[in-house]
């Protein structure tokens, strides 16, 4: 793939229903995070209260809650918009204090928000090394230009680790379908993130093939080694890639197992509060 191309194509994908998940979270025994004891309030608000999540390498975890269950406000925590007002997270193996984005994106969690945060007029090369610019000397010496070549090789070599085919790296995203963008999102965020992705509804504005190729995509990213967490309302489509289910209730966690033979209705009902935690992960009653 270069810069310059035509038609634009994505892969559509085809879902082993019975078996999409992978071996890579069963050879990859390192934690990404692991995150102990979180709480969080805001007035006298207890937004969060006692949470303890992990997530491995080579894993999918799927984060289910209904709204206002705590699902942003752990993620926040995560990738340091948020700081614990109790707990603690270890970041591969270390206790970390992040106190911002950046802070998270050194010990390589990056975030895959629910709106992208893609700058439309702007070309895929662009997007993908926006903020992470690669910049070479300048005729004078002291001025530096884009070093597109450098932008270019590094990109093709990120689209490529997961599959995505497109036709050119100077088409504005505004010209993708949402599919691709959320490929090109996720291809970025695998590039700047050495073990960990946190995606926010990936598939809340697509639709069907579109949602079916992403979670392939987020398959993939997996398969690859980065452990990925997904925050999501679709129980169905995303059950079907994860390794692992938490649910959050009222700020607290009210599932946290394999995901193994559980069903639609058994994430359903650790959100209503009809099943217990049987991870003994500390729900909130």
């Amino acid at each position: 793939m270069t810069e310059a191309g035509s038609t634009i194509r994505a892969r559509v994908p085809v879902i082993d229903r019975q078996g999409a998940r992978s071996d890579k979270a069963a050879e990859h025994s390192e934690y990404v995070f692991r995150a102990r004891s979180l709480t969080k309030t805001f007035g006298h608000v207890k937004a969060i209260t006692d949470v303890s999540i992990d997530l491995k390498r080579g894993e999918v975890l799927a984060l289910f809650g209904d709204n206002g269950a705590g699902k942003s406000t752990v993620t926040k925590m995560l990738c340091g918009v948020y700081t614990p007002d109790s707990g603690e997270i270890e970041i591969n193996g270390t206790t970390v204090a992040m106190r911002s984005t950046r802070d998270a994106e050194r010990h390589g969690v990056t975030v895959v928000h629910q709106d992208l945060a893609l700058a439309p007029h702007l070309s895929v090369l662009e997007n993908m090394f926006l903020g992470h610019e690669i910049l070479r000397r300048g005729i004078l010496g002291s001025f530096g230009v884009l070093s597109r070549s450098d932008m270019a090789t590094r990109s093709n070599e990120a689209l490529q680790r997961l599959s995505i085919t497109l036709p050119s790296l100077s088409v504005a995203v505004q010209n993708l379908s949402g599919g691709q963008r959320q490929a090109v999102a996720v291809a970025r965020a695998s590039m700047w993130s050495r073990s960990g992705i946190l995606m926010d509804e990936p598939t809340a504005a697509l639709g069907t093939i579109q949602s079916d190729i992403v979670c392939t995509l987020i398959r993939d990213t997996a398969n690859s080694g980065a452990g990925v967490m997904v925050i999501s309302h679709d129980i169905p489509r995303i059950l079907e890639i994860a390794d692992r289910i938490v649910v959050l209730r009222h700020g607290g966690v009210a599932l946290n197992e394999p995901v193994g033979g559980l069903q639609r209705r058994d994430i359903v009902a650790a959100m209503v509060g009809l099943s217990t935690n049987t991870a003994g992960e500390g729900e909130k009653k």
